[in-house]
């Protein structure tokens, strides 16, 4: 078994993991009196329910503090003069810790004509670009490298649905991707009989359209002349929430126009029946919640709904609130089915495969898709066109000088195999 190291983690994610466990020892002692009391009385003191909500909200606050300390660990410095590295990709709490850490490779003429441009305007040297969009003249001047490489792994550590998809850059404002729908036939022969002509595989093209992701962070003239303020990170960290937010909510549930397709966004239907194009549903067992037996049961269900290649890398998706639902739940042998991390860089498991909380998931409700599960990385793609613009507007809110950014990200379900989905419904 490979070996975790925790010594890179940062002190305040080691609190609040200690914080965590703590927190959930007491809530199973809590909901376990509530449970009890509800077998013998079939209802529970309303004191108890409180008691036991209460406790489940310090264990869903200390977990979003340990992920909260485990994202800035991830994220690059933004002062002290220190660019990151080129290297970007999937990256470990150390790696991150190193990005921010590394002396930056990008100096001479390069970084002084961006500097020059971000403090003062000064456009000699950089490579100017028209057309920001079609709907209006704008212009503006396309980062180096090394800024959009800082916007990119601040979006990783900040997003969580791009943490777990597949990410790709392409060179085109549209992706076109073949795929196989049905595969080869084959059959067996004997030596000398005829082989007949099998039939070819279907291909299905999919397209991924990027749009316009969009900010515009602002700073006074002071600021850009601070000579310990490092203007690539000052801007990647402007943008990054704000990024971080739209493209979140696209990827779950955006409708495709002129933004990203989330993958709630496409047909369902009930697992078994669904074709290609349409996600599966499993049903809660109730209209608007989950069923009053064995409610963990469902859950199972929709984890052996995927084909079997796409279950060791399977993970759940749900927002904190459904979170906080399934908490409650335990199996045939009064385990809890949810488990907090016992690491620093973990993440909670439910059923033994990881949750990733996403705020912009549904909460349960009649009809809702308000869990996920399935295998992300193989079943969402995420589309990132080249090339992160940047457009100085020193006019607009003076003092302030605008920084109008704009970067193009597309994405969508790649392999609707790999992803199933919960209906709260009785079937």
């Amino acid at each position: 078994m490979k070996e975790t190291k925790t010594a890179s983690a940062s002190p305040e994610a080691r609190a609040a993991l200690h914080e965590m466990m703590a927190a959930f020892e007491a809530f199973k002692g809590a909901n376990d009196a509530r449970l009890d009391e509800i077998e013998k009385k079939a209802s529970a003191d309303a004191l108890l329910e409180e008691k036991v909500a209460r406790i489940d909200q310090a264990v869903a606050g200390a977990q979003a503090r340990l992920d909260r300390a485990l994202s800035e660990g991830r994220r690059p410095m933004v002062e002290g003069g220190v660019a990151p590295s080129t290297a970007h990709s999937s990256f470990g709490l150390a790696e991150g810790k190193a990005l921010g850490r590394s002396p930056s490779p990008f100096h001479g003429e390069e970084k002084s004509a961006w500097d020059g441009y971000m403090k003062s305007g000064q456009s000699y040297g950089l490579e100017l670009k028209a057309g920001l969009s079609s709907a209006s003249n704008s212009a503006g001047y396309v980062v180096p490298p090394e800024t959009e490489r800082a916007i990119e792994r601040r979006l990783m550590a900040g997003s969580p649905m791009r943490e777990i998809a597949t990410v790709r850059t392409v060179g085109s404002g549209v992706f076109r991707k073949p795929v196989s729908t049905a595969g080869v036939t084959a059959g067996w022969v004997a030596e000398a009989a005829a082989r007949p002509e099998t039939d070819p595989a279907t291909l299905s093209l999919l397209e991924f359209s990027s749009a316009d992701l969009y900010a515009c962070p602002a700073a006074t003239q002071s600021l850009l002349d601070d000579a310990l303020i490092d203007l690539d990170e000052w801007l990647a960290a402007e943008v990054e929430d704000a990024f971080a937010a739209q493209e979140t909510a696209a990827f779950v549930s955006g409708d495709g126009v002129n933004k990203p397709k989330g993958f709630l966004a496409y047909a369902t239907a009930s697992e078994g029946t669904q074709t290609w194009g349409q996600i599966g549903t499993v049903a809660s067992g109730a209209a608007g919640a989950f069923a009053s037996t064995s409610p963990a049961d469902k859950l199972i269900d929709l984890i052996y709904a995927p084909k079997a290649q796409y279950r060791p890398n399977g993970r759940f998706v749900m927002n904190r609130r459904t979170v906080s639902a399934v908490r409650k739940f335990k199996d045939a042998d009064g385990n809890y089915v949810w488990s907090p991390a016992t690491r620093p860089g973990e993440t909670a498991s439910l059923l033994g495969y990881p949750v990733t909380e996403i705020e912009t998931m549904p909460d349960v409700a009649a009809n809702s898709l308000s869990i996920a599960f399935g295998d992300f990385s193989r079943g969402y793609l995420i589309v990132d066109r080249a090339g992160v613009r940047v457009l100085r507007d020193p006019y607009s809110a003076k003092p302030y000088v605008l920084f109008y950014t704009t970067k193009r990200v597309g994405g969508g379900v790649q392999n609707f195999d790999a992803i199933k989905l919960m209906k709260f419904a009785a079937s």
